[in-house]
């Protein structure tokens, strides 16, 4: 079953847009445009589409049921700046050279944190470039966050961009074009705003590829209202699997003296992020673009929650870690008439699979020389059979500082170069929840040395 402006419609059930739907008759144009909303801090395990009972986020529940959701989407690298650049430019950290999260000031630390982009990031080759050069008007909404956060550039034709130092607030600051400039409301409805705006220029007959891109709430977050915290404000959360604060834990240690108002307040935020969703699925629809234009939605960090007494992404511990709550991040994509409806597919996928996936699905060139290390899912994603000579090889491989990551679809392999820390080996069939680390268990020395052999290829094939 396909999915048409008719049907997603229904599903939303929202009756205010009913006559602006039905009333859309333009002709799709030939060349599909491309959606792609990015998120912070946002683990898939907290959606309502893979599971999560307690934490609502019904518009974008609507958004997985109208297309394909995969349940097994990895991050190369459980830090933000990093994983920005990994998926516009489908190549990994040590390739595009943000190895980690930007910051001012990594010399106070300088086990983690990037002080910016190295001056050959000017150079590379971003999806935004790709399309351009090809004929898509490209746009950017919010999060930056790889360098020059003012003026992106990289094919880019309009930007409204978040000062790399700027929390998510009301009155956000933004750079519209380069230009500073102060909008009125909380940051997410603003990046909504603008984004819509930047559709209402748009018409059939025209391709454009617009990014819109959410920051993280952190506790920082003081635009939520009523409307939100109500929905949480008796919730005791029983089914997320909290745990008592980690003698390990580092980054957002703070929120875990509290766990129970800290995650009241996420999922508050979480829910108001989902309303923008809807708000954007809605603009979409109603300027006639639904049906011809390829929506992703995914996100850069995960987040704990509270989960293994973490709280955060990569740095919630030290040292730090590439569980599941960090890594395993939401990935829907929606495409009336090209991907299934209400469709999940169990494949292992990476952040870094995107770039190839949506040249494919654009019907465009991937960028030469670079060797991209991703893979395309677009044939496994509308639903087609792979080739049997060429099957899909269910293994993700990662990289975080000193730290590499193997994961199939039984095991994960977690080695620390330098002797920093024992390595990590878990068996997730029998141990998802990540408890008990096999590393120097002889009985699966096995799947240790194939997966350590796994990552020396990595290196090989990928260096730096």
């Amino acid at each position: 079953m396909n999915c048409t402006r008719r049907g997603f419609f229904a599903s939303a059930a929202t009756p205010l847009l009913a006559p602006a739907l039905l009333a859309q008759k333009s002709p799709a144009s030939a060349r599909p445009n491309l959606v792609l909303i990015v998120a912070e801090d946002l683990a898939a395990w907290m959606l309502g589409c893979y599971g999560n009972l307690e934490i609502k986020t019904p518009h974008l529940d609507r958004l997985a049921a109208s297309g394909t959701r995969f349940g097994n989407h990895f991050l190369c690298t459980p830090a933000t700046s990093a994983s920005r650049a990994t998926l516009l430019t489908g190549r990994i950290p040590r390739q595009h050279g943000i190895a980690d999260y930007l910051t001012s000031t990594p010399r106070q630390n300088p086990e983690r944190g990037q002080s910016a982009p190295p001056a050959s990031f000017a150079t590379e080759v971003l999806l935004s470039d790709l399309l351009s050069t090809a004929g898509y008007r490209c746009a950017f909404v919010g999060r930056w966050d790889l360098g020059r956060d003012e003026r992106p550039g990289h094919g880019f034709s309009e930007t409204a961009t978040l000062p790399a130092s700027d929390p998510v607030s009301i009155d956000p600051s933004l750079f519209l074009n380069g230009e500073p400039t102060r909008e009125t409301g909380p940051t997410p409805a603003v990046l909504t705003r603008r984004a819509s705006a930047f559709l209402e220029r748009q018409s059939s007959a025209n391709p454009f590829f617009l990014v819109v891109s959410y920051p993280g709430a952190g506790p920082s977050y003081d635009g939520l209202t009523a409307q939100y915290l109500d929905l949480y404000k008796t919730a005791g959360f029983q089914t997320l699997g909290i745990q008592p604060a980690s003698p390990s834990a580092l980054d957002g240690k703070d929120r875990l003296a509290d766990p129970l108002a800290s995650i009241r307040q996420a999922a508050a935020s979480l829910s108001a992020l989902d309303e923008q969703i809807g708000a954007f699925q809605r603009a979409l629809i109603q300027r006639g673009l639904f049906e011809n234009t390829l929506v992703a939605f995914t996100s850069v960090t995960g987040q704990f929650l509270g989960r293994h007494g973490l709280w955060g992404s990569g740095y919630a511990s030290n040292p730090p870690n590439f569980f599941e709550e960090s890594i395993r991040t939401p990935l829907i994509l929606s495409w009336p008439g090209h991907f299934p409806t209400q469709s999940l597919r169990p494949e292992l996928v990476g952040l870094v699979d995107f770039v190839p996936t949506v040249c494919e699905a654009l019907a465009v060139a991937p960028p030469s020389g670079r060797n991209l290390s991703g893979r395309s899912y677009l044939t496994i994603a509308t639903g087609k059979p792979l080739p049997k000579r060429h099957p899909w090889t269910d293994l993700v491989l990662g990289e975080l500082r000193a730290a590499d990551m193997a994961r199939d679809n039984r095991f994960k392999l977690v080695l620390r170069r330098e002797d920093q820390e024992p390595g990590e080996l878990y068996d997730l069939r029998n141990d998802p929840g990540e408890r008990t680390n096999q590393y120097a268990n002889q009985a699966y020395v096995d799947a240790r040395d194939r997966l350590a052999a796994a990552l020396r290829t990595w290196h090989e094939k990928y260096p730096g």
